[in-house]
């Protein structure tokens, strides 16, 4: 706990630790001297101590040491020991952001490293990361929409939920209104300036509780923009099915985005609609988002210092007052 305790500590007078160098020739000093009152200091009177039991003769020492840890905690005090924090002010206004993701079975095909699902994933983790004020909410969606958490400025949180993301969590399906819809849900109450919703899928609508047009205009009423990545090779994507037998074999399955919808999702309610063809466009695509989606946060550093000089001098006076108690009352019983 002391070792622990020193390392937070900066001595702003350093130099003055140097008067420890002297301590041992105080020792001599304070051996050698004979005050004639305080028994402690008459160690020379070698006659006195053999009269004493050997045990007893030890504790005329103890006033000695107790000075010279009273003096060394003084001189650490005179070095003016402090703490030093340091502190953060940030102000200005971050957006209020959700990211909305496909997590239907599309999304396990492996025109992406490892596969969209993952490779989608890791993408936004990075994102989350660089959104340094923002509060972030996460919803995931196929054939039913669920809020895996709410707006946060505790990206840990977000960062949790996205691990947690897999295929199978919800029925199978891509219901694109139903998602959108939720994440419009999570950002409608917010205070912040800027709302965003960025929406993720692989597919086409296939169903859900809202149809894509509702959930566009209550992202609209609420001034959310929206925008909207499909992620997909052109053409044929090498998609895993398990046979009977428990085999994973590899299909090629066309890939089908309904670019139409998610380009009307995205124009009419002020945000942009992109394509996502592999790894590296994707991490293009939100290092876009990124850049257009700036918060106008301003974050102040300085530092607080605390004095921790008083706990050393409060140690040097009860050192003190303990050699004194024992001078003139048990050490006393000792000459």
């Amino acid at each position: 706990m002391l070792r622990q305790y020193l390392q937070n500590i900066t001595f702003d007078w350093p130099w003055m630790l140097l008067l420890l160098l002297g301590l041992p020739l105080l020792a001599v000093y304070l051996w050698r001297t004979s005050t004639g009152r305080q028994p402690s200091f008459l160690l020379a009177n070698t006659t006195r101590l053999q009269k004493l039991p050997r045990g007893k003769a030890r504790w005329l020492h103890l006033p000695v040491w107790l000075r010279l840890l009273a003096v060394a905690c003084v001189v650490v005090a005179l070095a003016r020991p402090a703490h030093y924090s340091t502190m953060q002010l940030t102000k200005g206004n971050g957006i209020d952001l959700v990211l909305c993701l496909d997590v239907s079975g599309s999304m396990l095909a492996r025109d992406f490293e490892p596969d969209r699902l993952r490779a989608s994933i890791n993408v936004a983790r990075q994102f989350v990361g660089r959104r340094k004020g923002d509060r972030v909410g996460l919803v995931a969606f196929s054939g039913q929409s669920l809020s895996l958490c709410p707006l946060t400025t505790d990206h840990k949180v977000v960062l949790q939920q996205l691990g947690k993301i897999d295929y199978g969590m919800l029925a199978d399906g891509t219901a694109i209104g139903s998602g959108l819809a939720s994440a419009v849900d999570r950002l409608r109450a917010g205070n912040a300036k800027s709302k965003v919703v960025i929406l993720l899928t692989d597919g086409e609508n296939t169903g859900g509780m809202i149809d894509p047009p509702t959930a566009k205009e209550l992202a609209k009423t609420y001034g959310i923009r929206v925008y909207t990545i499909g992620v997909g090779t052109m053409g044929y994507a090498p998609m895993p099915y398990r046979t009977p037998s428990g085999e994973v074999i590899m299909q090629q399955e066309k890939v089908s985005i309904d670019e139409k919808l998610l380009g009307e999702l995205a124009t009419e309610t002020g945000g942009q609609y992109y394509r996502a063809t592999d790894n590296k466009k994707l991490e293009e695509i939100y290092a876009s988002i990124d850049a257009l989606e700036k918060s106008k946060i301003e974050t102040s550093t300085f530092k607080k210092r605390t004095d921790e000089f008083f706990p050393w001098l409060m140690a040097a006076l009860v050192l003190l007052c303990l050699e004194a108690l024992l001078q003139y009352t048990w050490l006393r019983k000792l000459e």
